[in-house]
């Protein structure tokens, strides 16, 4: 396979996959330009708070980029656009989420998220592009510089936990969510460039639902932390734009060949090493 051309290379899984798979041709920041046929693009905000900032943010970087790369695009017939999208585009809708399924999500980011899903989709459409959608589980591993309570919040825990400082669950922490090691996330993401079929959605996280509680009660005691678990009511914004649970069908990704290395406990377990 040609290089992978990829945009957005130095944030959390794009990084990764740099790593991990050297044949890659990274842009720098705002070089919109294509530089090979196999695009692979990462380029996103990373929550829902910009509304409160700059409300302008999640349009400008998850649109309005998007298609300025597009419009580069030279030779569109050989193209194929590999597109990473998230699990929050599904917002409220029937569990486990297939690629089918219908969408209703909450919130700037997870809105124009999947606005970007489909404008990218009707773009190819009508230029003749061949794309790909990836929809990411929740993404754990220590090198996500940007994890916080808005972002990441299995690693912010999980790091406050070894720092035997206080640790907050909303809603007794009975939300459950379908996480993916990093590297496991980045060998799915390589297994559909090079196996998935063009012009289809694939979910990419392990099908399975984690309850947080489990999670941060299994760090403390992998840790021997003595932090106090607390019980909060969510704050009303996040009960807007936040689904209580979530986790994907991913019997597609399967169907690739795909097999996690790591399970929960080992998810958490890197996290705490790397926090050593």
């Amino acid at each position: 396979m040609e290089s992978i051309n990829v945009f957005g290379g130095k944030g959390f899984v794009g990084s990764r996959y740099v790593e991990l798979y050297p044949n890659c041709v990274v842009n720098q920041r705002n070089d919109y330009s294509p530089k090979t046929n196999n695009i692979l693009y990462f380029i996103s905000t990373v929550d829902n708070y910009n509304v409160f900032y700059d409300p302008f943010i999640d349009i400008n970087t998850n649109l309005t980029t998007l298609i300025t790369v597009l419009q580069n695009i030279q030779d569109r017939e050989n193209t194929v656009f590999n597109f990473i999208s998230s699990w929050f585009v599904y917002g409220d809708t029937d569990l486990p989420a297939k690629e089918t399924s219908y969408c209703n999500p909450k919130g700037f980011y997870s809105i124009t998220k999947r606005t970007a899903e489909q404008m990218l989709i009707s773009y190819c459409q009508t230029f003749g592009i061949k794309y790909r959608i990836l929809r990411l589980a929740n993404v754990v591993g220590l090198s996500d510089r940007k994890a916080s309570t808005k972002k990441n919040a299995i690693v912010h825990m999980i790091k406050s936990l070894h720092k035997n400082e206080p640790v907050p669950l909303y809603d007794g922490g009975q939300l459950y969510r379908d996480i993916i090691d990093l590297d496991d996330c980045v060998r799915a993401i390589d297994m559909v460039l090079t196996r998935g079929e063009v012009n289809e959605i694939y979910n990419i996280g392990n099908g399975k639902a984690v309850s947080l509680y489990d999670i941060v009660m299994d760090a403390r005691r992998m840790l021997g932390s003595t932090s106090e678990i607390t019980y909060v009511d969510a704050p009303n914004f996040h009960k807007i734009v936040q689904v209580k649970s979530m986790y994907m069908d991913n019997s597609k990704l399967q169907s690739l060949g795909y097999t996690p290395e790591y399970d929960t406990r080992d998810i958490i377990q890197r996290v705490i090493d790397k926090c050593e």
